[in-house]
Formats: C-alpha cells, sequence, structure tokens
C-alpha cells in the first residue's frame, strides 16, 4: 500500500477547477521535513526512495526517525517513474527502500523489515497476544481508515460526501505499529480534509484530541512533515477527482483495493 463549512463535515464546497489555476503536487518537502531531508542527503547503506507528500512514504519515514535508524532520503517523482525507482518497484510507487544491493517496496511490508532489522526501540508490544491484536488494528487501518479517507476527499456529490465522512468518523507517550500506520492520514484530517470537507477539528481536550497533540509533538513526525500549504496544493487534484490524479484514486474511484 503504498485532498464554507456547516454543522456538516462534509459540506465544505471549494472554488471550481476553472475559477482559479489548478494547485499540482510538490516536488519538494517544505518546513521540518526539508531540515531533515538534508541531514540525511549523504549516501548511506539504506536509502529510501520518497515522495514529499505521500502518506504512504511518511509511514516509513516516522518509523527511520523514531528508531534512530540510518538513512539517506532520496526525493523522487512517481508520477515520472525514474529508473533508480523502478529498479526497486517496477511499477514505480513510492515508498522504496533499498538495504545495500537488496530493495523492496509496500510501506506495510517496509515496516515489518525495519521492525525485523531490530534496531532501535520496537513499535511492537513484547506480549504475543498483544502483538496481533496490533496487527488486527494496523489490518483495520489498511482496510478502512486510509480508503475511507479518500472516499471522501475524492467524492464530489454532497450526498457521498456526508455518508463517507460518516463511515470515517487510538494514545501514550510513544509510537506503536498502529500509530506509525494511521498518522500519516490523521495528520491530513485538518491539512486536507478540513479545508476541503470541512472535517470538524478535534476538542484538544478530548481523548482523539489529546492523541493528535501526542502525535503532531512527536519528534519522528515533526521530522516528517511539511508545512500545510504542500498538503493544500498536492491534494487538490483529489479534492477536484481530476482524471489520472494517481493509482490510488483510480482504485478508490473503481472500487477496488488500493494498490
Amino acid at each position: 500500500m503504498s485532498d464554507d463549512s456547516s454543522s456538516n463535515p462534509a459540506a465544505a464546497p471549494r472554488a471550481n477547477a476553472g475559477e482559479e489555476k489548478q494547485k499540482s503536487y510538490h516536488k519538494k518537502a517544505t518546513g521540518q521535513a526539508l531540515q531533515t531531508i538534508k541531514k540525511h542527503c549523504k549516501d548511506t547503506e539504506i536509502k529510501l526512495f520518497g515522495s514529499c507528500f505521500c502518506p504512504f512514504v511518511q509511514r516509513v519515514w516516522i518509523a527511520l526517525e523514531f528508531k534512530g535508524i540510518n538513512y539517506q532520503y532520496i526525493e523522487v517523482d512517481p508520477y515520472a517513474k525514474p529508473k533508480i525507482l523502478t529498479d526497486i518497484n517496477p511499477r514505480g510507487l513510492v515508498p522504496a527502500l533499498k538495504h545495500g544491493d537488496w530493495g523492496c517496496y509496500e510501506s506495510t511490508v517496509l515496516l515489518e523489515y525495519l521492525e525485523d532489522l531490530g534496531i532501535g526501540p520496537s513499535l511492537f508490544p513484547k506480549d504475543p497476544r498483544e502483538r496481533a491484536f496490533t496487527r488486527l488494528w494496523a489490518d483495520h487501518v489498511n482496510r478502512n481508515i486510509v480508503p475511507g479517507f479518500y472516499r471522501l476527499l475524492q467524492a464530489q456529490e454532497q450526498s457521498k460526501q456526508i455518508e463517507y465522512a460518516g463511515e470515517l468518523t487510538t494514545e501514550g507517550s510513544t509510537l506503536s505499529y498502529v500509530d506509525v500506520s494511521v498518522a500519516p492520514w490523521f495528520l491530513r484530517l485538518s491539512r486536507v480534509l478540513h479545508p476541503y470537507r470541512g472535517w470538524p477539528l478535534a476538542d484538544k481536550n478530548s481523548r482523539l484530541g489529546k492523541w493528535l497533540d501526542a502525535l503532531e509533538s512527536n519528534e519522528a513526525t515533526k521530522n516528517t512533515t511539511s508545512d500545510d500549504v504542500l498538503y493544500l496544493d498536492s491534494y487538490e487534484r483529489y479534492a477536484e477527482n481530476r482524471p489520472d490524479t494517481s493509482q490510488v484514486a483510480k482504485a478508490v474511484n473503481a472500487g477496488r483495493g488500493l494498490p
């Protein structure tokens, strides 16, 4: 697996594409994420090939930062599908990881791989039963929350936006595997779904609000997050459901599983 609100969380009309210049996805990180990239630009054995706007990439990126693994971040344009990317993933999707002369892809697979390396703090609890429940929750994230995010964002009819918002409706001092799995999309609730679909911001005193605050305050999360405008611009094409937006968008429109 590798964007004027009312009382309704989905009722947030945007200007038609013809009324203003269409925005495009960013090809370079900004803010603290850019500073992190500058610190990880030297050649190393582990290389992460990613795109600054991609939440699937941010999953793996957060894990690398949290675990303190030495890595090189290489920004690529997945729409251009450069050879350095297709050599690892023939489909040209990000994230992709290269470790020495070995390469692999798919964010969930890469999270497991980084865990199996045994470097830095674990994202999993020690108890086997708790680990099993962790995997169940991560599966729920991938099957329901992630597709639900895109269904709501891409829906053009208000009735559908209301329906998908209802479908789309976890804390601690450290990150867990589930936190990392879902974090990129929850970070985009305020940065993408709020401006484009009027998604209500969480009450800071609620359980969700406190969890989001802890997530936003975590160093690994902050180090991989760009300025808000990058996400606003990069997800406009999803919010307008433009043709050929991405393979994820096509899968959502077709009612298929995410690529």
